[in-house]
C-alpha cells in the first residue's frame, strides 16, 4: 500500500480488506499464497554440479587438458588416461572439499526463528513471522523486533529503535495520531513501524502494510542483494600468479621445443616433451589445497566467533589494511552506564562497575562518602528510581531489566547505593507521572511523602534548569547558580558523558488537578549523572593489537564528535580534535579528492549519516586500502557489500547485513575481528607454504629438464610420472601442509601491501634456491646411473625415488620462511608427519603392486641404495637452513622489517 503514513487508520483498514479484530484464517492462508513469505531472500549457494564445473576454470588446468589432448595425437594413451584420472580426482576433491566447507557455512548460519502475535477472528495467536500477511494485526510489547512495516492503530508509550533501519542512535516515541507529510523520512513517520526496528519500551497494535521486500528493508536488501561482491584479495592474487604461470609454461615450452627442433629431435618426441613440461610446470594439487587451507582456517574462526560466509574471506580479512568498526556493541558494550554524579559545587564522584547488573559502588572525591553526603546520595537516587519507567530486579538465573537505556542505568547505579525501586516506591506511593517523550525530554512522578506531595524530576538539563529555584548542597537547599552547573554539565560531556539532571521538591496539588509541567517551576536541583557506553574491557588490547599489527582502525559513529572523541582517546585512537572527521564536513567535501584527503587523516567519523559509510568506504579504496567493515543495521548493507571484507553482527545485527556480510561476528565483540584477522593471516601464511613447496618442486623439475635438454640426455622422468609424483606423493604433503598451526608473530607484522604478488622478493629466493638445489642434484644422478651402465628406465626410476624423497625433507623445510626447521616441533602438526611418511610408504608400495609399477615404469630398490639417495636429498635441507641463518644475520644488522621483504 502506498504512502500508508499520510492516509488514516480507517482507510488503510479498507483498503486492506481488514478489520480490527484481524483476519480469518483462510483468509491469511490465501494470501501467504498471493504475496509469498515475509522473509528476505538468501542468496542460494550453488549446486554441487555447478562447484565441479568450477574446478576446471583455471587457466593451468587449460594447460593439462591441452597436454592431453597431445597426448592423445601422439598416440600415448596411458599419459592421456592419466592426466585424464588426475584432472577427473583433482575436480572430485575440490568439489568435495568446497561443497562442504559451503554447507557448514551455511549450517553456521541458522538463526532463530523470530515469532509474532497475530490477531486472527479476534483470538490472539502466536505464529512464525514469516507467515505475517497484508492486512494482519499484530500486537507489540517491549523487547520485540517489528516483523513488518506496520501503520499503529494504538500505542501506550511506545518508543521504537530504528537505528538499525535510519542510523539515527536516539528511539523515536511514536502515536497513532501523526500525520507526517508524504516525502517525511523514516524517522519522522511516527505512526509507523518498521520491519528490523526494536520496541525499546510501551506496547503497540499496528495492520501490517508490507512484507518482506516491499517493507522499507526489503527495499534496502533488493538494492544490495544482487550485487556482485568486491573480489577478495586472494582471488585477484590467485587469478594474477595463476595467468602468469599458464603464460610462463606457454613460452617455456615454445622456447624448449625450439632448441629440440634445432637438435634434430624428432616432432612425437618434442611433442612428449611440451607434455612432460606442462606436467611438471603445473602445481595440479594447488586448488586442493587452497581450499582444504580456507576450509581449515573456516572451522578456526568459529571456534573464536567468526562465521564464515564466503571461503574467500577468510583469507581477505587477514590482508586488511583498515578496519572501519561501529563504535556501540563492537568497540564499547552496547549498555548505558551510570560513570559519574556530580552535585553542585563539589568535585565527581565515581561510580564504579560496568555492566547492567548492580556490581560495583559509588566513591566519593575522597573515597568513602560522609555523612552528610550520604544523605545527598539517596536524595539523588531517590529522584532516579521514582521518576523512572524501566525495571530492574533479580530472577532466578540473574538479573532482569528492561526499559530504556537512561532508566536502566540509573536504577543500577541506585541498586549501588542501596536504593531500590520497589522501597522507594512502597515509602513513597505513586499519585501520577509525565511520561518521558522526545518532545518533553524529561519525566516526572508525583509521590506522597510524609503526607505530602512531593515531585521527582529527571531529564535533560536544559528542560530541567528553569524549573528549579534553589540546588542541593551539604547543608540544605540554596540560590541555583545556574553558571556553575552548566559550567559542570559542560564539563561532564567534554569528556564524552550523556549528562541527565535529577531535581525534587514539594508542590500543592489540588484534587481535581491534574499533575503536568506547569506545577513543576519550585524544584532543587540535586544533581547530575554522567553516562556512558563504556569499552568493552578487551577492545583497548585488540585496538593495540591492530596497531602492532599495522592496521588502521577506524571507528564510525553517530555519536556526538565529544562522545566519539572520548572514547576514542581512552582507546589511545587519536590524541587530538584534529583526527575527529564529523558528516557535515564530509558533505561539504567539494569532490572526491576533497573526500579522500579528509579519509586518510581520520581516525574517527563521528555523526555520520548511513549513506556516508559507503562514501567512506569507497574513499578508503581509492587511498588504496583493503578494507573490512563491520556493521549491524540495513543501512550498513551497501558500505558492507562495498568493502572488500564486510564483517556483520550477529547478536544485533539485521538479516540483511548478515546476508550481505562476508563474516558474521556472533558475539559482536571487536576482538573477535581481531582474531579473525590473526586466523585470515595464518590461512593466508599456509596458502604460501603450500604454494611455495609445490612451485619449488615444480620449478626443479623444469631445471631438470633443461639440463638433460642442454645436455643431450634423454627425458628423466616420464609425464605419467611427473603426475604421480605431484600429485600423489606430493599431493599428499601438501594438504597436510595447510593444517600447519600459527607461528605466534601473525600480529607483530604490517599487512602484506595490497598490490604485493604472492612471489614477493623472499618467495623468488627460496623458490629459485630450493629448485637449483633438487634439479641439479637429480640431474647428476640421472647422468650417473645412465654412465655407469644402468638402463633408461633404471635410471629414471632411481631419479623418481629421489624426487619423492627430496619433496619429503623439502616439506619440512616449507613450514617457515625465516624459522628454523629444528625449531618447529613435528607434532604439532601431526598430520603433516604422518603424511610424509605416508607419501613415502604410497611409492614404496606402488614398486611393489603390478599394475601401478607397469604404468609408472617403476621397481623395487635395495636399502642400501634408498639411505644413499635419502643422504643426496637431505642437501636441501641443509641448503635452505643456511639460508634463512643468512637472512637472519642480515635482517639483525639491518632494521627489523627487512626480514618480511
Amino acid at each position: 500500500m502506498p504512502a500508508p503514513h499520510v492516509r488514516p487508520a480507517e482507510e488503510i483498514l479498507t483498503g486492506l480488506h481488514s478489520t480490527p479484530n484481524g483476519l480469518s484464517h483462510a483468509e491469511a492462508a490465501a494470501r501467504l499464497q498471493h504475496y509469498g513469505r515475509n522473509a528476505l531472500p538468501a542468496s542460494e549457494p550453488p549446486g554441487i554440479a555447478r562447484v565441479f564445473l568450477h574446478q576446471f576454470t583455471s587457466p593451468l588446468i587449460y594447460v593439462l587438458v591441452a597436454a592431453a589432448l597431445v597426448s592423445l595425437v601422439i598416440r600415448e594413451w596411458s599419459d592421456a588416461g592419466f592426466i585424464c584420472a588426475v584432472l577427473l580426482l583433482n575436480a572430485i576433491i575440490g568439489t568435495a572439499q568446497e561443497y562442504s566447507a559451503q554447507r557448514a557455512a551455511t549450517a553456521l548460519q541458522q538463526l532463530v526463528t523470530t515469532r509474532s502475535r497475530v490477531l486472527r477472528e479476534g483470538d490472539t495467536h502466536v505464529c512464525n513471522a514469516e507467515e505475517l500477511v497484508p492486512g494482519d494485526i499484530v500486537l507489540l510489547e517491549s523487547g520485540e523486533r517489528v516483523p513488518a512495516d506496520m501503520r499503529l492503530l494504538a500505542s501506550h508509550d511506545l518508543e521504537v529503535d530504528e537505528s538499525l533501519l535510519t542510523g539515527e542512535s536516539i528511539a523515536v516515541f511514536k502515536r497513532v495520531d501523526g500525520q507526517p507529510p508524504v516525502d517525511s523520512p523514516l524517522g519522522d513517520r511516527v505512526n509507523m513501524a518498521f520491519a528490523g526496528t526494536l520496541v525499546n519500551r510501551g506496547r503497540a497494535r499496528g495492520v501490517v502494510t508490507s512484507t518482506a521486500l516491499n517493507t522499507e528493508l526489503g527495499r534496502i536488501a533488493s538494492a544490495v542483494l544482487g550485487k556482485p561482491p568486491t573480489k577478495a584479495p586472494l582471488l585477484v592474487r590467485m587469478e594474477r600468479f595463476t595467468h602468469r604461470v599458464a603464460i610462463l609454461i606457454g613460452v617455456a615450452a615454445l622456447l624448449m621445443a625450439g632448441v629440440a627442433l634445432g637438435r634434430g629431435m624428432p616432432l612425437d618426441e618434442i611433442f612428449l616433451l611440451a607434455v612432460a613440461l606442462a606436467v611438471s610446470a603445473i602445481p595440479e594439487g594447488l586448488p586442493v589445497a587452497l581450499t582444504v587451507a580456507l576450509a581449515i582456517s573456516m572451522r578456526r574462526m568459529a571456534r573464536r566467533h567468526v562465521i564464515v560466509r564466503r571461503l574467500l574471506a577468510v583469507e581477505a580479512l587477514g590482508s586488511c589494511t583498515v578496519i572501519a568498526t561501529d563504535k556501540t556493541g563492537t568497540l564499547t558494550v552496547n549498555q548505558l552506564t551510570a560513570r559519574r554524579i556530580v552535585f553542585p559545587g563539589h568535585e565527581p564522584w565515581e561510580v564504579t562497575g560496568e555492566s547492567l547488573e548492580p556490581e560495583g559502588g559509588i566513591l566519593a572525591q575522597r573515597g568513602t562518602p560522609l555523612p552528610e553526603e550520604d544523605a545527598l546520595l539517596s536524595w539523588l537516587c531517590q529522584a532516579a528510581v521514582l521518576a523512572n519507567e524501566g525495571f530492574l530486579a533479580h530472577r532466578d538465573h540473574g538479573w532482569v531489566q528492561h526499559g530504556d537505556a537512561v532508566d536502566v542505568a540509573l536504577l543500577v547505579m541506585a541498586h549501588k547505593a542501596g536504593v531500590t525501586q520497589a522501597e522507594a516506591v512502597n515509602a513513597m506511593p505513586e499519585i501520577a507521572t509525565i511520561p518521558f517523550e522526545s518532545e518533553r525530554l524529561f519525566s516526572a512522578s508525583l509521590n506522597q511523602k510524609d503526607g505530602e506531595q512531593y515531585a521527582f524530576a529527571k531529564g535533560a538539563l536544559e528542560r530541567l534548569l528553569p524549573m528549579c529555584n534553589t540546588m542541593a548542597t551539604n547543608g540544605g537547599p540554596v540560590v541555583l547558580d545556574r553558571s556553575e552547573v552548566e559550567r559542570q554539565a559542560q564539563a561532564l560531556a567534554i569528556q564524552g558523558y550523556r549528562v541527565m539532571a535529577l531535581a525534587a521538591g514539594g508542590i500543592e496539588l489540588g484534587p481535581l488537578e491534574v499533575f503536568s509541567e506547569e506545577h513543576l517551576g519550585q524544584l532543587t536541583l540535586i544533581g547530575l549523572v554522567g553516562m556512558i557506553d563504556p569499552l568493552r574491557p578487551e577492545a583497548k588490547a585488540a585496538v593495540t593489537t591492530c596497531r602492532a599489527a599495522g592496521i588502521r582502525v577506524a571507528m564510525l559513529t553517530g555519536d556526538h564528535p565529544a562522545t566519539a572523541f572520548a572514547i576514542a582517546k581512552e582507546l589511545e585512537l587519536v590524541t587530538s580534535l584534529a583526527e575527529v572527521v564529523t558528516g557535515p564536513e564530509l558533505k561539504q567535501a567539494e569532490d572526491t579528492a576533497a573526500m579522500d584527503r579528509l579519509t586518510a587523516r581520520a581516525q574517527v567519523f563521528a555523526r555520520v549519516e548511513p549513506q556516508q559509510k559507503l562514501d567512506i568506504v569507497q574513499s578508503l579504496q581509492r587511498n588504496g586500502h583493503f578494507v573490512a567493515v563491520s556493521g549491524d543495521g540495513a543501512n550498513d548493507a551497501p558500505a558492507l557489500r562495498a568493502a572488500q571484507v564486510g564483517v556483520a553482527m550477529g547478536w544485533s545485527g539485521t538479516d540483511v547485513a548478515r546476508e550481505t556480510a562476508d563474516l558474521i561476528i556472533t558475539d559482536d565483540n571487536f576482538t573477535s575481528i581481531v582474531a579473525g584477522v590473526e586466523e585470515g593471516r595464518i590461512a593466508y601464511a599456509n596458502v604460501r607454504k603450500v604454494i611455495f613447496l609445490l612451485i619449488s618442486t615444480g620449478a626443479a623439475e623444469l631445471v631438470l629438464f633443461t639440463l638433460a635438454l642442454l645436455t643431450g640426455l634423454p627425458l628423466p622422468l616420464l609425464a605419467v610420472q611427473l603426475l604421480w609424483l605431484n600429485l600423489v606423493t606430493n599431493g599428499i604433503q601438501d594438504v597436510a601442509l595447510a593444517f600447519e598451526p600459527g607461528e605466534g608473530n601473525e600480529l607483530r607484522f604490517p599487512p602484506r601491501p595490497p598490490r604485493e604478488a604472492i612471489f614477493n622478493r623472499l618467495m623468488i629466493e627460496r623458490v629459485v634456491l630450493s629448485a637449483l638445489v633438487i634439479g641439479s642434484v637429480a640431474f647428476l644422478l640421472f647422468q650417473l646411473l645412465l654412465e655407469r651402465g644402468f638402463s633408461l628406465d633404471e635410471a629414471r626410476n632411481g631419479t623418481l625415488m629421489l624426487m619423492v624423497l627430496f619433496e619429503n625433507i623439502h616439506v619440512f623445510n616449507s613450514r617457515s620462511e625465516s624459522l628454523s626447521t629444528f625449531r618447529h616441533n613435528p607434532m604439532r602438526n601431526p598430520l603433516l608427519l604422518f603424511g610424509t611418511v605416508a607419501a613415502q610408504l604410497i611409492h614404496i608400495g606402488a614398486m611393489y603392486t603390478p599394475w601401478i609399477s607397469d604404468v609408472l615404469h617403476i621397481q623395487p630398490i635395495s636399502p642400501q641404495h634408498w639411505l644413499e639417495l635419502l643422504g643426496m636429498a637431505l642437501t636441501v635441507l641443509v641448503i635452505m637452513e643456511l639460508h634463512k641463518a643468512l637472512r637472519l644475520l642480515l635482517a639483525a644488522r639491518c632494521s627489523p622489517g627487512s626480514l618480511a621483504d
